[in-house]
């Protein structure tokens, strides 16, 4: 009881813990499920099928990776990161909390799935009811979500452009100037005011996860390996859905603490970074706007069977993988501006 009362009164006081525990922390857990992931394959292989067995986990940790660079979750993470950084806040398990609520609803499909629930196939299955009413859940959420967060950081990319001029006129700079002020922060407050911390965003990753994209993937896996090969064990197929979080909490934590100081260090030296702010911040406004129309169009294609030339193509389109370009963006400027800080004096009042 003396422990679990501890763990609870440290749960309490999480954001006292240093920068470096919490980081500890958070990178701790994604080292836990990738050990879940391996313990489950070796136990479950015990009796044969190894080979497959490791092939569909590497194929599924892949697949992990790969999903953490799809543009929704770099919007939603970086844009997340941006507003608590704004709150001065270290945010550190932004990216863990989101990746694991969207994972989630991969593990509770594979997890039914290997037990034998036929209902889940319902929901996986295109065209059914059932999979276009949490199609329509996770879009929505995602696309009124992704609005609202690039409203916010684009109020906040205006705010930082005019101190950027005001700067280059010859006035100096706080870092309070760069706060998002204003009628969009007034009128955003109270949709965002039950987002106050990291944790929070596990259940926006959670509800981005019902369209069913990342879990019909793992779905499909578990299925066919259980129907081609009576061989392998349950346990080696639950190793399935552990190993694509495990690979994209690991991605997605990263990319949220990488953003978290790429944002502090512009927030907190202005004076350097002020330019350097502005174009991270409009990226990342622009990107979740630009998926927001995207997701929203589709939505409403979908809700109401529209047939219009707009909504249509915006279903139809095809971002591959243009997360890749979203984070080569950032790349770019954070070389950018690390490298013109390297080479241009800090002078007080300038960039």
């Amino acid at each position: 009881m003396t422990t679990l009362t501890g763990f609870a009164a440290l749960y309490r006081d999480r954001e006292t813990l240093s920068l470096g525990t919490r980081l500890f922390f958070t990178f701790g857990a994604v080292a836990a499920l990738h050990l879940a992931a391996v313990v489950l394959l070796l136990v479950g292989t015990t009796g044969g099928a190894e080979p497959l067995a490791l092939g569909l986990v590497v194929t599924v940790y892949v697949a992990g990776i790969k999903h953490s660079y799809d543009w929704d979750h770099i919007a939603a993470i970086d844009n997340s990161t941006r507003k608590f950084v704004a709150q001065r806040k270290d945010p550190v398990s932004v990216g863990f909390a989101f990746s694991l609520g969207h994972s989630s609803v991969v593990v509770l499909a594979g997890m039914l799935v290997v037990l034998g629930v036929t209902v889940i196939g319902q929901f996986m299955e295109d065209g059914t009811a059932g999979n276009k009413i949490l199609g329509l859940i996770g879009s929505g959420v995602a696309g009124l979500f992704l609005l609202i967060m690039g409203l916010f950081n684009g109020s906040a990319f205006i705010r930082a452009a005019q101190v950027y001029r005001e700067v280059r006129a010859g006035g100096e700079v706080q870092s309070e100037d760069l706060e998002t002020k204003g009628f969009v922060a007034r009128l955003l407050a109270k949709p965002l005011a039950r987002v106050e911390r990291p944790r929070n965003i596990y259940v926006i990753g959670f509800l981005f996860g019902l369209g069913f994209d990342t879990a019909t993937t793992i779905g499909l896996l578990v299925i066919t390996t259980t129907a081609s090969l009576a061989g392998v064990s349950p346990l080696a197929l639950m190793a399935l859905p552990l190993a694509f979080t495990a690979a994209m909490t690991l991605c997605d934590s990263a990319n949220g603490v990488v953003m978290m100081k790429m944002y502090a260090s512009a927030i907190h030296d202005p004076q350097r970074k002020l330019g350097f702010n502005a174009v991270i911040t409009g990226i990342s406004a622009v990107s979740a706007l630009f998926i927001s129309v995207i997701t929203l169009g589709g939505f409403l294609n979908e809700a109401f069977d529209l047939e219009d030339p707009i909504t249509t193509w915006l279903v139809g389109m095809d971002l591959g993988d243009a997360g890749l370009i979203l984070v080569g963006l950032f790349v770019v400027a954070w070389g950018f501006s690390a490298w013109r800080g390297k080479n241009k004096p800090n002078i007080s009042g300038h960039l």
